[in-house]
């Protein structure tokens, strides 16, 4: 199923830029989810905030730290499979859960779930396909 057209960015907050960035109801689980070297879809905005989704959650922030970047191959809840894994490994056939952004390649890596257990391995988008 295609994707909607979805803008993707970076949030480069931290707590040393102060929390005026971050909507006062969702500021802790922001916090949390550690956004440096994530990469987030822009779902919504206004004149004073967007909508950033990673993963299943929803965050109000302020528009001025978002940073555009391009569209990754896979989004949050894509079916993939791992490709090219070594003889005798078993398949791994899951979701998209995480998408962190390695600045260093200027591109995105991914983390996938598998019968809801996060798969520790980071994948490199040519490492995975859509699942068929």
């Amino acid at each position: 199923m295609p994707r909607p057209m979805l803008e993707y960015g970076l949030y480069g907050w931290s707590p040393a830029y102060g929390y005026s960035y971050l909507h006062p109801a969702n500021r802790r689980s922001f916090e949390w989810v550690d956004p440096l070297d994530k990469l987030f879809e822009k779902i919504s905005e206004d004149e004073d905030w967007i909508t950033l989704r990673y993963d299943e959650r929803n965050y109000l922030v302020r528009p001025e730290l978002f940073r555009p970047v391009m569209r990754p191959p896979f989004g949050f809840g894509d079916a993939v499979e791992a490709v090219d894994l070594e003889p005798g490994q078993p398949r791994l056939r899951g979701v998209v859960s995480d998408i962190m952004w390695d600045e260093r390649q200027d591109r995105p890596r991914y983390q996938i779930v598998v019968r809801k257990k996060k798969v520790p391995r980071v994948f490199e988008a040519d490492e995975l396909r859509p699942a068929r």
